[in-house]
């Protein structure tokens, strides 16, 4: 009688899963994930806003200081003048507000425009490692194209409310470049330029 030998018993098999694979633009370059273009933005953001903070910082004080240094204590009665709130506080951070906003516009123009129409990065990008190109892969970033996306990005932030959510998040079920609206309307993808 002869006995036949079986492999030692190894458990249930596992499944092989296999990577999605990393999807790529037009020209052959790996896209961007939302997590890395999150970070670029947050780090574009907070370069804006510091340069609108040196502004707005003294603006605003020199608004509030103005306003303050017109109560004038009257030392008979022992308290402070009235002052029109309108026109001694509400109607200069008005004006202050409106030139904050157009100050804002254009830092944002220069910056996401300007300076990103170059070589397709902004500060944000460059640390994160990625670039903004043309969706035709002949075609080269124009600055039309880097203001088109300044029109539906900022712009269209600034003017319609929760559209920014909206366009950043556009990218999470956008299939297959994974773009924004903003990249969308510009014809453009965000792609990742190191390892």
């Amino acid at each position: 009688m002869t006995y036949q030998a079986y492999p030692p018993y190894q458990g249930p098999q596992q499944p092989q899963y296999r990577p999605l694979p990393q999807p790529m633009s037009p020209g052959g370059q790996p896209l961007a994930d939302f997590g890395t273009r999150l970070l670029a933005y947050i780090i574009d953001s907070a370069i804006v806003s510091a340069v609108l903070m040196v502004v707005f910082v003294p603006a605003f004080g020199f608004v509030m200081f103005n306003a303050m240094s017109d109560l004038q204590f009257d030392p008979e009665t022992g308290s402070t003048a009235e002052i029109d709130p309108f026109g001694d506080f509400v109607g200069p951070f008005l004006l202050l507000e409106a030139g904050l906003i157009l100050f804002m516009l254009i830092a944002y123009y220069c910056y996401h425009v300007e300076y990103m129409h170059r070589n397709g990065q902004t500060l944000g990008k460059k640390i994160m490692k990625l670039r903004v190109v043309p969706l035709d892969p002949q075609a080269t970033l124009t600055r039309g194209m880097a203001a088109k996306r300044y029109l539906v990005e900022i712009v269209g932030g600034v003017v319609i409310p929760l559209f920014s959510w909206l366009d950043g998040l556009w990218q999470l079920w956008d299939k297959p470049y994974l773009q924004t609206l903003h990249d969308k309307f510009a014809q453009t993808v965000v792609v990742k330029v190191g390892p």
